[in-house]
């Protein structure tokens, strides 16, 4: 006679059997992107669940990171250090599809891809990241950046972008252009403007840089202007948008960026244009008119596709930022959710972190670190969760934030690829 833990034990196996079988057996997720997001969703998903099929879409053999690029312009690494192949990814059982994907029919729950074939879906996982837009900034397309790199996809441009400081004459003048909020890496332009300060400072004394900025204001101002000044006086040169920093336009044939208040012409120019989510995104109909994907915030499921959840840069997440660090938090977060709902179950809310450090010299880093929590359909920072360095230190501080920021690279790299 069967006992009454068995005959529980049964009652509960056949209430739960729909759904088990379903996150065991048939339930197929497919990840788009193998960045810092796509990849962390892939091998969380596998890590807990793994009878779940997980597939990650990821032309490319190899992955070249966005932090840390900025010390290659500066000559302080080289570009191999920020490449990453898959093989970890591939060992935790995620399977790999060398291909792009094209578009996403989301009643079918398909995902075409290059050649013409598609992959089924229960859940679809989108972390493509940024493209420029091509449309926002006159005079500014794929031939001009060619001439006045953005860099701001690591790798090809960033080595173009190094070459053409390295060719300029001592005594030439740097224009970076940063644009209007939002856009991948906040900090990222800032910490640019002050490694490639470092750089001239060494190898061209002569010459100067210039921020021509679409904003009032940006990340850890305070820290980097107080680092300017103590380790570059008088070198860079911050141009706000109330003073005429937005650039309007651009004319590559003569290095010239244009303002409302004049024109400013570059030995080398680096125009980081306005951006959108990828255009898988926009083939998904993910992405809204302002070319980003609203997600909620507790499972990160598009708020315009069910089924499909948007992860990282491409994503608006409220008051969190496009970084590295979130993408990594957020895949996890996703993943956790992903299998719940396979399961049948509701995903709990999440407390999200998130980290930047931001070096100014090789031996001068500095952080800002936020925590976040769902609110009303958006997430919103935890007031007095976070903080950023100290703006007045003492001693090796600096010193000692280079070296974290280094060893969280190598942390997070090592978690997602190796």
């Amino acid at each position: 006679m069967p006992t009454r833990r068995r005959l529980l034990g049964a009652a509960a196996a056949a209430l739960a059997a729909p759904s088990l079988v379903r996150a065991q057996g048939a339930a197929r997720v497919v990840v788009v992107g193998g960045g810092f997001g796509g990849a962390t969703a892939a091998r969380t998903l596998k890590t807990l669940q793994p009878a779940l099929q997980v597939t990650l879409v990821e032309p490319n053999p190899i992955f070249t990171a966005c932090p840390f690029s900025n010390e290659v312009l500066a000559a302080l690494r080289d570009i191999d250090r920020q490449q990453f192949r898959y093989d970890g990814v591939r060992k935790a059982g995620v399977i790999l599809a060398k291909t792009s994907a094209t578009s996403v029919d989301a009643r079918a729950r398909t995902v075409t891809v290059a050649d013409g074939s598609t992959l089924d879906w229960d859940r679809l996982v989108l972390s493509p990241g940024i493209d420029i837009d091509w449309t926002a900034l006159p005079g500014y397309g794929r031939e001009a950046a060619e001439i006045m790199p953005h860099a701001w996809k690591a790798g090809a441009q960033t080595l173009l972008l190094r070459r053409q400081l390295q060719a300029m004459k001592d005594g030439g003048l740097v224009v970076i252009s940063a644009p209007a909020n939002p856009f991948r890496c906040p900090p990222g332009p800032y910490e640019r403007a002050s490694l490639i300060a470092y750089w001239l400072s060494i190898w061209k004394p002569r010459s100067k840089l210039l921020i021509l900025d679409a904003k009032d204001g940006f990340s850890k101002q305070r820290l980097f202007q107080n680092g300017w000044a103590e380790l570059y006086p008088g070198r860079i040169e911050w141009v706000p948008l109330s003073q005429g920093g937005k650039v309007t336009s651009v004319d590559p044939a003569t290095l010239t960026l244009v303002t409302d208040f004049g024109r400013h012409q570059a030995a080398v120019a680096n125009v980081i244009p306005p951006q959108k989510a990828a255009a898988i995104a926009q083939h998904a109909g993910v992405a809204d008119r302002t070319g980003w994907c609203p997600v909620e915030p507790v499972a990160f499921e598009s708020t315009l596709q069910p089924g499909i959840h948007v992860l990282g840069d491409a994503a608006i997440m409220g008051a969190m930022p496009k970084s590295a660090f979130a993408a990594n938090a957020q895949a996890k977060v996703c993943a956790a959710a992903v299998v719940a709902l396979l399961a049948g179950g509701k995903p709990a809310d999440p407390i999200l972190i998130n980290t930047c450090y931001s070096l100014l010299a090789p031996d001068y880093g500095i952080s800002i670190a936020g925590v976040y929590r769902p609110d009303r359909g958006r997430l919103i920072e935890i007031p007095g969760a976070g903080g950023a360095s100290p703006l007045d230190v003492v001693g090796g501080f600096r010193g000692q934030e280079a070296l974290f920021a280094t060893s969280w690279f190598d942390t997070i790299t090592a978690e997602v690829f190796g």
